[in-house]
C-alpha cells in the first residue's frame, strides 16, 4: 500500500517551486523537491508574457498570451507528472497538491493590463497559476488553494498547531532533505502540508 504524499507548488514567472511532503500528518517528511518549468529558456515564449506583449495589436498579444499560457500548461503537466512517477517509484501516492495564490482580485480586459505594468506582474503570476492548476486538474489530483499572505494563519489554524511551531517543523525539514532550502521551498511544504492534510 503507497505511502501518502502531497505536493505544494509555488509559482514564478516561468516556474515553480514544488516540494513533494508525506505522513504523518502532524509531522511530515520532506522526501522530493523539484523546479518545475514552465517557458523555455531563452525561447520564443519568454518567462514574462504579458511585459512580452506591450506594443502588440491587441489580437496578436491575445494570441501571443493565449499560446504563452497553453505552453506553460503543457509544460506544467509533464512536469508534475513526471514528479508524480517519481514518487510512486519510491512508494508513495499523491492525494493531492497544495497552491499558493495571490490575493485573488479578478483582472481587468487585456488592454488595461498592457498599459499598466503593476498589472503586467499581476497577469503573469495568475497565468502560471492558473497552468499550474491545469497540470493538477491534468494529472486528477484535487488542489487545495490557499492564499499566500494567509498562509501561516490557516495552517496554525488547520493543522491545529502554534505558528512557531510550524515554521520550525518546516525549517527542520529542510535539514533532512538538503539545500536548496529557502522561502520558496518553506512556503511550497506548509502548502503540501495543508493539502496532506486535507486528505
Amino acid at each position: 500500500m503507497p505511502s501518502p504524499a502531497a505536493i505544494g507548488l509555488r509559482a514564478h514567472s516561468g516556474w515553480a517551486a514544488a516540494v513533494a511532503i508525506t505522513a504523518p500528518a502532524d509531522a511530515p517528511v520532506a522526501i522530493m523537491r523539484r523546479r518545475i518549468e514552465m517557458m523555455e529558456r531563452g525561447a520564443a515564449g519568454p518567462s514574462q508574457p504579458f511585459h512580452a506583449a506591450v506594443g502588440m495589436d491587441i489580437r496578436e498579444a491575445q494570441l501571443h498570451v493565449a499560446n504563452s499560457a497553453a505552453r506553460a500548461a503543457a509544460m506544467a503537466t509533464a512536469a508534475l507528472r513526471s514528479m508524480v512517477e517519481d514518487l510512486r517509484q519510491l512508494g508513495h501516492g499523491v492525494s493531492g497538491c497544495g497552491l499558493l495564490l495571490a490575493s485573488g482580485r479578478p483582472l481587468p480586459p487585456l488592454e488595461k493590463i498592457l498599459a499598466s505594468h503593476p498589472l503586467l506582474h499581476t497577469a503573469e503570476g495568475e497565468l502560471f497559476r492558473d497552468a499550474l492548476r491545469a497540470a493538477c486538474r491534468e494529472c486528477g489530483l484535487p488542489v487545495t488553494a490557499i492564499k499566500e499572505r494567509e498562509l501561516f494563519s490557516q495552517a496554525a489554524a488547520d493543522l491545529r498547531l502554534p505558528s512557531e511551531r510550524i515554521e520550525r517543523h518546516v525549517a527542520d525539514m529542510g535539514k533532512g532533505i538538503g539545500p536548496p532550502w529557502r522561502q520558496d521551498q518553506k512556503f511550497a511544504a506548509v502548502a503540501a502540508w495543508l493539502a496532506l492534510r486535507s486528505r
